[in-house]
């Protein structure tokens, strides 16, 4: 029972071991990509987004409030008559 326990520590530390030695070396591998990344590759240059028309609001949503109002109103009558 002494040797098996003792094969488990074992075989516990080696796992252990072997996960944090990988962990180290993916941390300083990717730190290192990242230096090479930011000094060899510059940042993308932002275009200026080109301004949409926007349309008029006097002409299409004159009509559309009226037809609006309307249907709120009808719906909170109808609810309020319940």
């Amino acid at each position: 029972m002494d040797n098996l326990f003792s094969e488990g520590l074992t075989l516990m530390a080696f796992g252990m071991g072997f996960v944090f030695v990988f962990l180290t070396l993916l941390v300083f591998a990717t730190g290192i990509m990242s230096r090479l990344a930011t000094r060899y590759l510059p940042e993308p240059v932002a275009k200026a987004p080109t301004p949409r028309p926007q349309p008029s609001a006097a002409g299409a949503s004159a009509g559309n409030n009226d037809e609006v109002v309307a249907a709120i109103t009808a719906a909170v009558h109808k609810y309020r008559s319940k």
